[in-house]
């Protein structure tokens, strides 16, 4: 059929009546958003965005209703999409925004596509990576893994995703989304370690929209994270540890999840592989750890400090 692309579709959406169909990759993925509320009944009020590519440029996509339940599980990163009989929006402007693998790629943040039940019905079809050909101009999936030893050099709030041993899983806890109210966050920390430094990632982690994966995860795992931000602050302690917090967009990945993933194409998640396999599991299993009681950031050591 006739395709269009996200550079046209920005130029040419206000005066057309009828959108030709889409082929797009997906380059990154936000958690599911429930929206609902009491006063209101809505039968599937979830939300979630994705930020997806071609030849031209990157774009937002939104997936609306009863269309999370049934296609967000399957709309992964590097999933190459044909969309019909979608919609086109002035973009939602207080979203968060993923920071892109590729910096040079062109992003159209003014509009952004709309996927609905109805009105009219998105048809929505995956096309298998086996059927993907070049001459579709698709971008590859890219990504910014870093190592322990590059963590200390990056500033405040940078993005990038790491590879890892898991050496420490805390027990999950519970934290209030906002002040006085009853939904809360499940979270956990970890430890995962590379072979570039003594001290470990430490890692802020949400179970958000991959409660199944977040159950999982204990020691001597292979954990992959992408899109995390770099937390550090040196304005009021400069020797408290820097750690990685999750951002909208992140991903979690352990062993038995990272077949078929684009990331295992990098360089370095392939260094990281090759170097782990040279290293004794014996000595690896002695410094590893499971549960416990595990305040982070740490308290000062007294009392007239805090």
């Amino acid at each position: 059929s006739k395709l269009t692309n996200l550079g046209h579709l920005e130029m040419t959406w206000r005066s057309r009546v009828h959108l030709h169909p889409l082929l797009v990759r997906i380059l990154h993925k936000s958690r599911l958003r429930y929206y609902g509320k009491p006063e209101k009944t809505m039968d599937m009020p979830y939300q979630a965005y994705f930020e997806v590519a071609d030849g031209s440029g990157m774009m937002s996509m939104v997936l609306w209703s009863s269309l999370c339940p049934e296609w967000y599980n399957s709309m992964k990163v590097g999933t190459v999409l044909l969309l019909e009989k979608y919609t086109i929006k002035d973009s939602y402007p207080f979203k968060t925004q993923p920071t892109p693998g590729d910096s040079q790629m062109k992003r159209f943040a003014t509009i952004e596509i709309s996927l609905n039940v109805r009105n009219p019905p998105t048809k929505i079809s995956i096309i298998p990576e086996e059927m993907v050909k070049p001459e579709w101009g698709l971008p590859e999936v890219k990504y910014r893994f870093i190592t322990r030893s590059e963590l200390d050099n990056l500033p405040h709030n940078y993005s990038c995703d790491v590879i890892g041993l898991v050496t420490f899983v805390g027990r999950a806890e519970r934290a209030r989304k906002r002040d006085h109210c009853e939904d809360f966050w499940l979270y956990r920390w970890a430890h995962t370690s590379d072979e570039t430094s003594d001290q470990p990632f430490i890692l802020e982690l949400f179970a958000s929209s991959q409660p199944d994966v977040f159950e999982r995860i204990h020691p001597m795992t292979y954990l992959v994270c992408t899109q995390m931000r770099v937390v550090r602050d040196l304005s009021e302690n400069p020797s408290s540890p820097i750690y990685l917090t999750p951002s909208n967009e992140s991903q979690i990945f352990i062993t038995g999840w990272h077949k078929g993933q684009p990331y295992t194409k990098d360089t370095k998640v392939k260094n990281f592989i090759q170097c782990m396999k040279l290293q004794s599991e014996a000595d690896q299993i002695k410094k590893t750890l499971i549960g416990g009681y595990y305040p982070f950031p740490r308290p000062p050591n007294s009392f007239s400090d805090y």
